[in-house]
């Protein structure tokens, strides 16, 4: 049998079993909120304490060396299977929008921007509270995601994953990312318009118009309807399809990626290393204690506001906060103008010009900003690992071999979309050379992150 042959068994095969799916969902729940509810009311770890002997350290590598980072690495190799299969938020959303008062979904809600600034607050928030951390951040970031994921369900749609569709501050990331799956739910649109074929209604929890469906950025990969009309079936693709041949985007995915994916995530990686704020906190506070000014260095501020646990010697001051916060929103504008304005250059040198042709371009970024949101997350993890005794080999030309491909496939996806507008090989070169600045800045931020800070 052929890979199709196979995928499109699978994809009845998910149909076929959704309950099972329900019950490893719920396996899931369990696990994730022991691992969230109880780790605050334990003693912080000392350094003694390692994953095997404690549970709050054990929950640190669980969500931030092993969750977040991988759950992002599989999105681009099976779309968003964690979505449909595995997240207790939308498995929760679900299972309260069944039982819920079932309201319309308000205009407000179905804005487009709610994915790029969920993401923003979310991680930009998360430095400030240090949820990588300390447990009582990780209850309050997550848990507090959760629990408006629960009531949304509980107002809105009927068995349907409204919170996951709309407000969820990773939905925007997992799209994106998604579009490089090589499987999709493929849907013939001319079988699906045939008139007398059996129709067995399916519920599709993330809200996504099965028969105009294209792409895999919003398909939770559930396999409920698979087999729809018969005209809907799992089956492969090139990972560049998406990007290239169907290329249907809009200007928030584009801030996402530019100022979100690349510019405020890389911040929120690269502050806590950096010796440029370290010196200029340093100028600051000798500028403000020569002046009898000490407001700005107090460290008293809740925990929910800035990072404040005084027993381990780590509390922000509001100097600190608002020295981070600068950092992030700088390195967001920078990095992100930088690219934006490189797109803006390259889709006016390229023939073809319409209303989304620069949004479309933007989405040749997408390896890049994936790849550069991995390596962020994935710190954490060889720190993590570190403190457990293991080592990884060769890491430094790992993370320099990721960054390069990466580079190398997004060039190359831009290259092919500006070809698909008509643009010969010349026009199509000085494109890409309008781009390059932004992506030189990025790297070249990586660079300094991880072989010179």
């Amino acid at each position: 049998m052929t890979v199709a042959t196979y995928a499109a068994q699978a994809g009845d095969w998910l149909r076929g079993h959704a309950h099972w799916l329900r019950r490893l969902q719920w396996g899931i729940v369990l696990v994730y909120a022991t691992l969230l509810v109880v780790p605050p009311f334990l003693p912080l770890p000392t350094e003694t304490d390692h994953a095997l002997n404690n549970l709050t350290v054990l929950a640190q590598f669980a969500f931030w060396g092993v969750w977040w980072p991988f759950v992002l690495v599989s999105m681009p190799l099976f779309g968003r299977a964690w979505c449909g299969w595995l997240c207790p938020e939308g498995m929760l959303s679900e299972w309260a929008s069944e039982r819920g008062l079932r309201r319309p979904i308000p205009r407000w809600m179905r804005w487009g921007g709610w994915p790029f600034v969920a993401f923003a607050l979310t991680t930009i928030y998360g430095q400030l509270v240090s949820v990588y951390q300390y447990p009582l951040a990780v209850l309050l970031v997550l848990g507090g995601s959760t629990v408006a994921a629960v009531a949304v369900g509980l107002l809105y749609g009927s068995s349907k994953r409204v919170w996951c569709r709309y407000l969820c501050p990773v939905n925007g990331v997992f799209n994106l990312l998604a579009r490089l799956a090589p499987w999709h739910f493929k849907v013939d649109h001319e079988k699906f318009r045939e008139p007398g074929r059996k129709v067995i209604p399916i519920n599709c929890a993330p809200l996504v118009a099965i028969g105009h469906m294209q792409g895999a950025g919003d398909c939770h990969m559930c396999g409920r309807c698979s087999g729809y009309r018969d005209a809907v079936t799992l089956a492969p693709r090139s990972p560049e399809a998406e990007i290239v041949e169907v290329a249907d985007s809009g200007r928030w995915p584009t801030l996402l990626i530019v100022y979100g994916m690349m510019g405020i995530a890389l911040g929120a990686f690269a502050w806590s290393s950096s010796p440029w704020l370290v010196t200029l906190k340093q100028d600051i506070a000798t500028w403000l204690i020569n002046r009898d000014i000490y407001w700005p260095l107090d460290d008293g501020a809740p925990w929910w506001l800035l990072t404040h646990y005084p027993e381990v010697n780590d509390s922000f001051s509001w100097l600190d906060g608002s020295l981070v916060l600068g950092f992030i929103l700088g390195t967001a504008a920078v990095v992100g103008s930088m690219l934006l304005a490189g797109l803006w250059a390259a889709d006016h040198g390229l023939p073809g010009r319409g209303r989304r042709t620069l949004d479309q371009l933007a989405q040749g970024l997408i390896p890049l900003a994936g790849v550069g949101v991995f390596l962020g997350l994935s710190m954490t993890t060889v720190t993590l690992l570190k403190h457990e005794g293991l080592n990884i080999p060769n890491l430094p030309w790992w993370r320099a071999a990721l960054l390069s491909a990466a580079a190398l496939w997004s060039l190359r996806l831009l290259w092919r979309l500006a070809r698909r507008r008509g643009a010969g090989r010349g026009r199509s070169l000085l494109a890409l050379s309008c781009i390059l600045p932004g992506l030189g800045l990025f790297l070249g931020m990586w660079v300094l992150l991880f072989y010179i800070w």
